[in-house]
């Protein structure tokens, strides 16, 4: 029996009240389609098989450079963490999946695993830290991890990473993502090619210790915390790891880890033909790496994003099962209604892509008919599949309106009278 931490009569009672509308909206909606050859139902069961893992960080309040302002009733550690967790879940049926921090989440595995499974949650990619010092660590990462000029220091970094992989192995992940903070920040500092050698050697240690059914998932970003020079700094330098290091290595695309403008639809349609798409990080940016909800400033960018992901789902490419995972940080709303929102969001460009009229778009891209093979995708993204989205959640046992019912339910009240309120703290993630 799964724990639920949401009375799930008060989920019946909210969804009694929405039915009557959800079902004439959904009716409606599938008239529509159907005069485009569309079925409702196809479209529904797929998206009730999407599924995408929220990150254990993500429930916790983030901060910026300049300062960290608590929020009420945030988790005390991994256990709370994961409840939060569960009620995302819960009330989106669209996360069932925790992907996990070390050493932020470190406890003991069998606890951790034994939590997972009373809650009905599983455990996704691994997540290291090599972009920060642990408390007692024997040698610090100022100057870098797996790229640094130290020895001693990279081999830490390199067994940090291998104890991230046991502990996957008894929780059941299958993948760890490494993103390391190194780089310069002025010219001469770093010598460019030694840098990436050492990084390179590093992440094959790494490599070598993987299981064969796992993944391995370098992601790259262009800058921050260094602000001259980044080890991997973009997809092409990604690229070269993944190949560099074999068949059981990936690229990771954080959607806010690019430059204003960058075609990142592109960028994603690159790695899919060459086999080296690993899965992505969902979040938004405005002007750099903002870890904004998905979404929440260029939707339009989201459904293109899954418009190549459906187009390659579509067609059959071999091997193809991309990671998908949320990566945001959040200041100033209650992070349990920003995942929320943002699952729901992911599944709202998902819905709309398997919208686009595949044939037609081929015929207008042979005939360069741009102006219609524009519009064909603006068709797609201009529909209103809210009704989907909520069918597949009632369907699963979820909320036809998950911020509503959360709400209602007063769990983030709940917990902050279970919880020690925090001390604002610096700047910095959690």
């Amino acid at each position: 029996m799964v724990e639920l931490r949401i009375a799930q009569d008060l989920v019946a009672t909210d969804n009694g009240k929405r039915a009557t509308a959800l079902n004439a909206d959904y009716e409606a909606l599938g008239a529509t389609l159907d005069r485009r050859d569309v079925d409702i139902e196809a479209v529904t069961r797929q998206v009730a098989e999407f599924f995408v893992a929220v990150p254990s960080w993500g429930v916790g309040t983030g901060g910026t450079r300049f300062a960290r302002f608590p929020g009420t009733g945030e988790p005390r550690g991994i256990f709370d963490k994961l409840d939060d967790c569960a009620v995302i879940n819960q009330l989106t049926q669209a996360t069932p999946n925790v992907s996990l921090h070390i050493p932020w989440d470190k406890t003991d595995a069998s606890e951790l695993k034994a939590k997972g499974d009373a809650l009905g949650l599983g455990f996704d990619a691994m997540n290291s830290n090599t972009f920060s010092d642990a408390p007692g660590q024997a040698h610090s990462y100022k100057y870098g991890s797996l790229s640094h000029t130290d020895a001693a220091t990279r081999a830490q970094a390199v067994e940090h990473n291998l104890e991230c992989i046991e502990i996957g192995k008894a929780l059941g992940s299958k993948a760890l993502t490494v993103w390391i903070g190194d780089g310069s920040n002025f010219p001469g500092q770093s010598h460019f090619t030694k840098a990436f050698e050492r990084y390179l050697a590093s992440m094959a240690d790494i490599y070598k210790a993987l299981p064969d059914d796992w993944k391995l998932f370098s992601e790259h970003k262009m800058y921050e915390p260094a602000f001259y020079s980044t080890i991997v700094q973009d997809w092409g330098t990604n690229y070269l790891i993944a190949q560099t290091l074999g068949p059981k290595a990936y690229c990771l695309v954080d959607l806010g880890h690019h430059a204003p403008n960058t075609n990142i639809e592109m960028i994603v349609a690159r790695l899919i033909q060459f086999g080296k798409l690993g899965g992505f990080h969902f979040n938004d940016s405005k002007y750099g790496d903002d870890d904004l909800d998905a979404g929440a400033i260029d939707p339009y960018r989201l459904f293109l994003v899954f418009n190549e992901l459906v187009d390659a789902e579509q067609r059959g490419v071999n091997d193809f099962n991309p990671a998908h995972m949320i990566d945001q940080s959040h200041n100033v709303t209650d992070p349990i209604e920003s995942l929320i929102n943002s699952a729901n969001e992911i599944r709202r460009a998902y819905a709309q892509a398997l919208l686009v009229d595949r044939k037609a778009l081929s015929g207008y891209q042979d005939d360069n008919d741009a102006l219609m093979a524009s519009e064909t995708l603006k068709r797609a993204y201009r529909a209103d599949v809210e009704p989907i989205l909520a069918e597949a959640r009632r369907r699963a046992g979820g909320a036809i309106d998950p911020i509503a019912v959360y709400r209602a339910s007063g769990y983030r009240r709940q917990v902050a009278a279970e919880r020690p309120a925090s001390a604002a703290g610096g700047g910095g993630i959690i």
